[in-house]
């Protein structure tokens, strides 16, 4: 059974695409640990089927595409567990493949087609594991981020998902580099920032970070996601305007994380009148991450879906 009836790049033409939430939130919900430095990738090895439930519970709640577990899963990562390159390739093909399997399911119990399947990339600093994701300016070069990309992009783009979410990069350099990796793949990109006010996380201007993919076939739509609402409110402006391309975006609930406390502290800002002024400003991607579950996209489903 097919869960694609027409391209990703055809859905985005038609209107507004529904995104899942937050992967970890729906795993840590069923009561997995995911306090480590693979994150939800070590679920991949141990227990994927639990991937898949979690995958499934978005494509049951109405989300249209469920991005992949694969966000920290990494040659480099996985070496360092002492998992062999070749099974670390499974691993990153596994992650699609769950997705898949996940659609298919829902399918079977009656969600229309199609359902589409995002193979996330995440940045250089997902795999250090030290919180650099969230600041970028690593020391390397773009062709040195290039390398680092490219041989797992190529893997994922194997397993033949819809579309490459190269997502939560915080640098524009690596933004660069991620344009570069995904030529010649034969597999539609979004890039989509982790951002901070009206910059990326390094500190460089959105028109500046937003501009790189404008001219990349490749890149089918720009954006923003892991960062407030608040921010992604002009954010949306800005990547429509730069780029001329559909909008990706899917922030946070909102709420901050209180380390010491190890509790979500605030309220949610998350709200019906974001997500319609998203979509009117040319958001065709729209999802939740951080704080985002099953019940947010049910709800964002409702709202955008005919």
């Amino acid at each position: 059974m097919s869960t694609t009836s027409h391209s990703f790049v055809t859905a985005l033409a038609d209107g507004p695409v529904v995104l899942d939430g937050g992967l970890s939130n729906q795993l840590e919900s069923a009561g997995h640990d995911l306090s480590d430095e693979l994150w939800s990738a070590r679920l991949l090895a141990e227990q994927p089927e639990a991937i898949t439930a979690a995958h499934q519970a978005y494509y049951e709640a109405g989300a249209r595409v469920a991005i992949t577990a694969s966000y920290q899963a990494t040659f480099e990562g996985f070496a360092r567990r002492g998992i062999a390159r070749e099974a670390a390739a499974g691993l990153l093909r596994r992650s699609v493949e769950s997705a898949r399997e996940a659609a298919r399911r829902a399918m079977e119990n009656g969600v229309p087609a199609p359902l589409y399947v995002a193979a996330s990339a995440g940045p250089y600093g997902a795999m250090l594991a030290d919180g650099s994701e969230y600041r970028g300016r690593y020391g390397l070069s773009v062709e040195e981020l290039e390398r680092f990309h490219r041989p797992r992009l190529e893997e994922l783009a194997a397993a033949e998902p819809d579309v490459l979410a190269l997502e939560t990069v915080p640098d524009a350099d690596e933004g660069r580099a991620l344009v570069r990796a995904v030529r010649g793949l034969g597999v539609p990109a979004w890039l989509s920032y982790s951002i901070e006010g009206g910059r990326t996380r390094a500190g460089q201007p959105l028109e500046e970070a937003f501009a790189l993919a404008a001219e990349a076939p490749e890149i089918v739509a720009v954006g923003v996601n892991c960062c407030v609402p608040e921010d992604a409110d002009a954010a949306v402006e800005t990547a429509s305007r730069v780029t001329g391309k559909p909008v990706v975006v899917y922030p946070n609930s909102g709420e901050e994380w209180d380390a010491q406390a190890r509790a979500w502290r605030g309220h949610a800002t998350f709200t019906a009148e974001r997500v319609t002024a998203w979509a009117t400003g040319g958001a065709r991607l729209i999802g939740g991450c951080c704080r985002v579950g099953p019940d947010s996209v049910a709800a964002l489903a409702g709202l955008l879906t005919p």
